[in-house]
């Protein structure tokens, strides 16, 4: 879930850092293959072969980092950033295969007798210079890998600095070999032999934990701990994690209240999300949730899930606590061309599952109603039609003494019937009840004064707010 922007500039660090590497291993390469020519030395000659295995090594490196930053597409769905990691277990293969060979060498050498070794000062200079290149190199291609979380350029990384060490042991043995020693120059291709194993070693072990989607210790805690540090989320049931080069693919299931609105899961989720990226930039987080029930459910909290889960619509909720059980009512909305048999068969399904999610012993009924049309297609009412409707509210409202300032008045005409709307003032203290209360008795006596009145929709506001704009 890292931005386009942010993977487009470390692809570029990447691939920038990895073409000086690839240079750098070249030169190395064809200069101590030369020294090691001239000099006779199995050391230098080891440390050729070494380089010249990073040099391949490297451009494999290159061309798979540049593979692995494609985008996900429909055969790959996670990407392609695995390709690193295979990059870097072909490099772990080279790294052993000339470890064998190095070793091999030097035994036989050790055994049958050594080589001359002929050592002049730019030979010296040779692996002096090797030194100091391996050295910047692996600090330059570190400091990338740490900051793009990348297995190939840790492995490059790990490839100059294993060749730094084994070229001041080159170094130590050439300068025995010229004292005299002749054991020293196999025993110093010996030592570079065991540096390449050792970072052999380690760089399979990583690379093998990658293909094989081991997550690294402690990665699964530290996600859970993120995640339930977000408020709304009660607990983490379950955090899977696994890194592939640079990305994090994470995946979370979080226990939330099965009472909470979408939106608010939803928010939640996004909320889990950014949090993880904070720590995790180059993260890929999936989060899912499980609604489930809380200590602090109301009756009413427990009513409206059961309705939601049986795609039920209902309002007009009532409970009641008798001396003997809970009684329970409702109003159910079903399509008005629906059947009684129909409805009636809806509605006992619905009131069974209440009445088993709040305990069993509950009295449940429900007033089966027709429901709204979704969608009504309406027209301004004629003029005689408004007219007469008009006053017949202005009349009606006069003698509701709570009730001033009538205005936005807009009269429908639909299919359903005329539909009134108004808008009216109360004293800001008045209890909703009673304002409920006057606007109902104005519904109930308009219809009965005005014959096709089929809605009449009344908003009420404190006396002194701004008027509600429409």
């Amino acid at each position: 879930m890292s931005g386009s922007h942010h993977n487009e500039s470390h692809t570029g660090e990447k691939t920038t850092v990895a073409a000086w590497s690839l240079l750098a291993s070249f030169l190395l390469a064809s200069a101590k293959f030369v020294a090691a020519f001239v000099s006779g030395s199995l050391g230098l000659l080891s440390e050729a072969f070494h380089s010249t295995l990073d040099f391949v090594a490297t451009a494999v490196t290159f061309f798979a980092i540049r593979y692995a930053e494609r985008p996900a597409d429909e055969d790959h769905p996670f990407g392609h950033a695995k390709m690193e990691s295979v990059a870097a277990l072909i490099e772990t293969a080279m790294l052993f295969g000339v470890t064998g060979w190095i070793v091999y060498e030097a035994l036989l050498r050790l055994t049958k007798g050594g080589h001359d070794v002929e050592i002049s000062w730019w030979i010296i200079a040779v692996v002096v210079g090797s030194i100091i290149i391996d050295f910047n190199r692996s600090n330059a291609l570190q400091k990338t890998a740490d900051k793009t979380q990348s297995d190939a350029l840790a492995a490059d990384a790990l490839h100059f600095r294993a060749d730094m060490w084994s070229s001041c042991a080159v170094l130590a043995g050439l300068g025995l070999s010229y004292a005299g020693y002749a054991w020293a120059d196999p025993a110093a291709a010996l030592v570079v032999a065991v540096f390449v194993a050792h970072a052999a070693y380690g760089l399979g072990r990583r690379t093998l934990a990658t293909l094989l989607d081991a997550a690294p210790a402690g990665l699964a805690l530290s996600l859970s701990n993120i995640a339930q540090e977000v408020d709304g989320v009660l607990s983490v049931s379950a955090v899977r994690a696994r890194p592939a080069g640079p990305v994090l693919f994470a995946e979370l299931t979080i226990d939330v209240a099965r009472t909470l609105h979408v939106s608010r899961i939803v928010e939640i989720k996004q909320e889990v999300v950014r949090e993880i990226l904070k720590q995790h930039p180059s993260a890929d987080v999936n989060v899912s949730t499980n609604p489930v029930e809380i200590d602090d459910e109301t009756a009413h909290d427990k009513i409206m899930h059961i309705a939601t889960a049986h795609d039920a619509a209902i309002h007009h909720v009532t409970i009641q606590v008798t001396d003997e059980r809970l009684a329970v009512s409702f109003d159910f909305e079903v399509d008005g061309d629906t059947s009684l048999a129909q409805a009636h068969a809806q509605a006992t399904a619905l009131e069974e599952a209440i009445r088993d999610g709040l305990g069993g012993n509950v009295e449940v009924e429900s007033h089966i109603e027709p429901r709204p049309p979704a969608l009504l297609h309406g027209q301004e009412a004629p003029a005689r039609v408004r007219t007469e409707i008009m006053a017949a509210l202005e009349k009606l409202a006069k003698k509701e003494k709570q009730l001033s300032d009538l205005h936005n008045i807009r009269i429908r005409a639909t299919e359903e019937g005329l539909f009134v709307h108004y808008h009216c003032r109360f004293a800001p203290e008045t209890p909703v009840q009673a304002v409920h209360d006057v606007v109902d008795r104005i519904e109930v006596r308009l219809m009965e004064a005005v014959d096709n009145v089929a809605r009449v929709v009344a908003h009420a506001e404190p006396v002194g707010h701004e008027r509600h704009k429409l």
